[in-house]
C-alpha cells in the first residue's frame, strides 16, 4: 500500500507540476492546545487537470524529479471559480 493524501492545490504554473498542502491540526504535548502544521508536497500532474484551490488526491510514488515523490491520484472537489 502506497501512502496517499488529500491537499488543497496551491501552484499549478509549472508544466506538468502542481504544489499541494496539506494542513493538520496536532494537539501540543505540553499545552494542550491544538497547533497548525502545514505539509508541502510537489505533485506529478499528466494531463495539467488541477487548478488553484481545488482538493486532490496524491499517492506516493518513485522519484520523478529533485523534488516530486508524489503523482496525482483525482480531484476531490473543485474550487470555485
Amino acid at each position: 500500500m502506497r501512502k496517499q493524501r488529500i491537499g488543497r492545490v496551491i501552484s499549478d504554473r509549472m508544466q506538468k507540476t502542481i504544489v499541494v498542502v496539506e494542513e493538520r491540526l496536532l494537539m501540543h504535548p505540553r499545552y494542550r492546545k491544538y497547533v497548525r502544521r502545514r505539509t508541502t508536497y510537489y505533485v506529478h500532474d499528466e494531463r495539467e487537470q488541477a487548478r488553484v484551490g481545488d482538493i486532490v488526491r496524491i499517492e506516493e510514488t518513485r522519484p520523478l524529479s529533485r523534488l516530486k515523490r508524489w503523482r496525482l491520484v483525482g480531484i476531490v472537489r473543485r474550487s470555485e471559480g
